[in-house]
C-alpha cells in the first residue's frame, strides 16, 4: 500500500526522540522512618515510599541520590523508579521508637504522591498506620493532585494527629510548569486538590519552590501563586530559591539552553561556586514572599491546632 498526503509525511519523518520507558521495582529496606540532622527544618524524621521520581523536575535537588545505587546517569533518576517493599509491622516497630513531640515529614527526597503510588500505595499503607495513632505531627509534601484519594482517610489521621499538607507549586504558567516539571500534574490540578483537601478540613499550605532567579521570581509571578492558593483555602504560603549541585546543576544546565539559553550564562556564573545564590538574593526573595503574604492574607507557616481526639497530656507538642 503506497502512503498518500499527511500519512506519507508522518512515515517519513525523522525519529527526534524515542520515548524513555520507565522501570518499577521492589526495593527492601532497612529502615523506614529516618532522622534529620541539620536542624534546620521544622520536622525530625522522614519517610520516602519510593526512590527515584518519574515527574523529572529538571531541578530535583534529590537526583544524587540513585549514585548511592551505583545509577549514575542523569535519567535514572526519573526512569528508574524504586517502590520500597511494605512491612507494616516494621513501620510500626519504628514508629513506636520515636517522641510523639517530634514531627515527621513523608516525601523530602522523592514525591509521595509520584505516579507510582497509584500502582503500589505505599504513601496510603503509610497513612494507614497513622490513622491508628494519636498525638503525632506529620508533614506530606507533594506536587500532585493524587492526594485527593486519600482525602477520607487524611480525615481519620487528623482527628488524632495534626496533618499539615505541602503542595508545591512553582509557576501558574502551564507551558512553563511543562518544561521545569515535564511530568508532574498541571498547576491548576494541584490547586483543585488543595480546594478538596481544604474543603474537607485538612490543612494545606502552597511552597512556590524552587524559586528560580529571572524565570519566576518576579513579584507579580509569585503573588499569583499566593492569590491561587488563597482562593483554593491554602492557609500559609512560602519558597525557597533553587539549590543546584551535581548532577542536578548539569541537568537543569541543560533544560537552560533549550528553554531559556538567555539565562544560561547567567546561571552559569551564579552557580559556578556555589550551590546558592548570594544572600543578598535570598533576603530580596524573603522580603518578596512576606510582603506578598501581607497583601493575600496567607501566614509564613502552618499554624497548630487541637484534633478532637488528640492524646491527653500530650498538648504541649503542638508548638511548631
Amino acid at each position: 500500500m503506497q502512503l498518500t498526503g499527511i500519512a506519507k509525511a508522518a512515515a517519513a519523518a525523522p525519529l527526534l526522540e524515542s520515548k524513555r520507558t520507565v522501570t518499577y521495582s521492589h526495593l527492601a529496606t532497612g529502615k523506614w522512618i529516618n532522622r534529620v540532622k541539620d536542624g534546620r527544618h521544622s520536622f525530625e524524621w522522614s519517610i520516602n515510599p519510593y526512590r527515584g521520581c518519574e515527574m523529572a523536575c529538571q531541578y530535583c535537588y534529590a537526583r544524587y541520590t540513585h549514585e548511592f545505587m551505583e545509577l549514575r546517569e542523569p535519567e535514572d533518576f526519573e526512569t528508574r523508579i524504586f517502590a520500597k517493599v511494605w512491612n507494616a509491622s516494621e513501620f510500626r516497630r519504628e514508629l513506636s521508637r520515636i517522641p510523639k513531640s517530634q514531627a515527621i515529614a513523608i516525601g523530602t527526597a522523592t514525591d509521595p504522591y509520584q505516579h507510582a503510588e497509584r500502582r503500589y500505595e505505599l504513601t496510603r499503607r503509610i497513612l494507614e498506620s497513622f490513622a491508628n495513632e494519636n498525638g503525632r505531627k506529620i508533614w506530606i509534601t507533594t506536587k500532585s493532585d493524587l492526594p485527593s484519594r486519600d482525602i477520607e482517610l487524611m480525615q481519620s489521621v487528623a482527628k488524632g494527629n495534626l496533618l499539615y499538607v505541602n503542595f508545591t507549586i512553582t509557576t501558574m504558567d502551564a507551558e512553563l510548569a511543562r518544561g521545569l516539571e515535564p511530568k508532574a500534574p498541571r498547576p491548576d490540578l494541584r490547586l483543585v486538590a488543595v480546594k478538596s483537601l481544604a474543603e474537607a478540613g485538612i490543612r494545606c499550605g502552597v511552597v512556590a519552590s524552587p524559586v528560580l532567579p529571572g524565570i519566576n521570581d518576579a513579584e507579580t509571578d509569585l503573588a499569583a501563586i499566593a492569590a491561587a492558593a488563597k482562593a483554593a483555602g491554602a492557609l500559609w504560603f512560602g519558597g525557597g530559591v533553587l539549590f543546584l549541585k551535581s548532577p542536578t546543576r548539569e541537568v537543569f544546565f541543560d533544560y537552560l539552553r533549550r528553554d531559556h539559553p538567555d539565562l544560561a550564562r547567567r546561571y552559569e556564573a551564579t552557580y559556578k561556586a556555589a550551590a546558592r545564590p548570594g544572600r543578598e538574593y535570598h533576603l530580596e526573595i524573603e522580603a518578596r514572599f512576606e510582603s506578598i503574604r501581607q497583601q493575600v492574607g496567607l501566614s509564613r507557616k502552618a499554624t497548630p491546632y487541637l484534633p478532637p481526639d488528640w492524646e491527653i497530656g500530650n498538648q504541649m507538642s503542638l508548638a511548631l
